[in-house]
């Protein structure tokens, strides 16, 4: 079904909602969580574009009206402002057609060269994302954390659920270049700082794509800690998996239990191999084009210039705001909205 099948998905959530009244419907708790979400999702999508109809018909009847009186043309105006808006928030949706564009998100913040300044700036970056997913309604939750020695952070992965969650965010994995003065040098001369941001969608234990050996992991448990080394749990409840074939690391420590500090890491996991084997894909589709692909710390995507003015400007997009401040606060929509029309 397409985003405008609505005929049919009112069809599919009267199917979903008879299901959810079977006196067993509980008794498989997986799948009954699914069809209520799924079901939940639909009626969420039904009302809205009940709404933008609902919207269409009162400002044709306005504009009918506007005809005759003049003070009807500004509350007209405002209505259709509404309108466009809303629409160009479910238009976006459109767009969601990746394999796991609706999924969960799992984003990490790595800091690059530089030391304390670049741990900073991961910081920075970090929770810049928690609070665009505050924004949008996602939840997020760091599941995995490093410190740096002095000030920030040398990596953190932030788990961010909700809807189409991975399909906003996924065009963010690059490298974030910062220009600004350094609050941590004493002669607050203007410094440049690198980090790199990976974006992975959350994949489900079900999930066929990824098939994992037992024999292929090395699982490590540990204390969690805070900053300087603080020991928050005196018990190792902390889960650090090595995909021995590819040397793929990950780690969690959020989870008081270790054994869902384990389920998370698989998916992790799951996610990163998942990503290493569609990069491969997409190389080898480039060389067949022709396409020369870049890589590493020279992939920059954004660069935020805070002094001597302020601007922040996507390389690939060209979208760039003055308004910095507000875009460090969350404010992303601009950038991954012109991204995601761009690729699309």
């Amino acid at each position: 079904m397409t985003v405008f099948d609505l005929l049919e998905k009112v069809k599919k959530v009267e199917a979903l909602e008879k299901e959810m009244t079977r006196p067993d419907f509980w008794d498989d708790y997986k799948s009954a969580q699914d069809i209520s979400r799924e079901a939940s999702d639909l009626k969420e999508e039904v009302a809205v574009w009940d709404k933008i109809g609902g919207k269409i018909f009162d400002i044709r009847q306005m504009f009918e009206l506007a005809q005759e009186d003049k003070e009807i043309e500004k509350e007209l105006e405002s209505e259709y402002k509404q309108l466009l808006k809303l629409f160009e928030k479910e238009e976006l949706k459109v767009f969601m057609s990746g394999k796991y564009d609706f999924a969960n998100a799992m984003l990490t913040v790595a800091s690059g060269a530089g030391g304390t300044e670049a741990q900073d700036w991961a910081n920075i970056l970090l929770r810049m994302y928690q609070r665009y997913a505050d924004r949008r309604g996602f939840k997020s939750e760091v599941v995995d954390i490093n410190y740096g020695n002095e000030a920030g952070i040398k990596s953190a992965t932030l788990f961010i659920e909700g809807k189409n969650a991975y399909g906003f965010l996924r065009r963010e994995s690059g490298v974030h270049r910062l220009v600004r003065l350094s609050p941590f040098n004493a002669s607050n001369l203007r410094h440049t700082s690198f980090s790199s941001v990976e974006v992975m969608p959350e994949i489900e234990d079900n999930d066929s794509e990824v098939v994992i050996k037992p024999e292929e992991l090395e699982v490590d448990t540990f204390r969690s800690s805070g900053p300087g080394g603080q020991n928050v749990n005196k018990v190792e409840t902390a889960v650090r998996i090595r995909h021995i074939p590819t040397g793929i690391v990950v780690a969690c420590q959020i989870e008081r239990s270790q054994l869902k500090n384990k389920e998370r890491a698989m998916k992790m996991i799951k996610a990163k191999i998942y990503q290493l084997e569609e990069a491969k894909r997409q190389e080898e589709i480039a060389k067949l084009k022709g396409v020369q692909v870049a890589t590493g710390w020279g992939n920059q995507i954004r660069s935020y210039v805070l002094h001597p003015y302020k601007m922040i400007k996507d390389l690939r997009t060209g979208h760039e705001t003055s308004q910095a401040e507000e875009a460090l606060d969350g404010d992303l929509d601009g950038f991954i909205e012109a991204e995601i029309r761009k690729l699309k």
